[in-house]
């Protein structure tokens, strides 16, 4: 995230073209950031319990594996669909937001059942 956060702030000051002048990239940027940040807060915390949940040690795994691997396919999905600065919609990699989203609703699902 620091990559990124450096990477956006240089892009901000130094007025690069295709960043300010383009809405889409902007916000898709902007979501990228805000879903990274957010999604790893939230696998951290559901790391603590996905040892309490009564599920076998292989869908633990599972578990780990897909709701860790959202904060990184759908940040991923948001940066890399709008990767040209002049791109003004977002290309087939926007899928891997999707992807994520499904990973972590699967994964949190399983968790919320395996706690119950």
């Amino acid at each position: 995230m620091a990559f990124g956060g450096v990477s956006l702030l240089t892009f901000l000051m130094r007025n690069v073209p295709g960043y300010r002048d383009n809405p889409v990239r902007r916000g898709l940027w902007r979501a990228g950031h805000a879903h990274a940040g957010v999604l790893v807060l939230f696998s951290l915390v559901a790391m603590l319990y996905v040892d309490q949940a009564d599920l076998s040690e292989g869908l633990k795994g599972v578990v780990r594996t897909l709701i860790v691997a959202a904060p990184i396919l759908m940040p991923l999905g948001f940066f890399l669909s709008v990767a040209r600065p002049g791109d003004t919609k977002p290309n087939r990699l926007i899928w891997l937001t999707y992807a994520g989203g499904a990973g972590l609703a699967v994964g949190t699902l399983t968790l919320g059942v395996g706690l119950l």
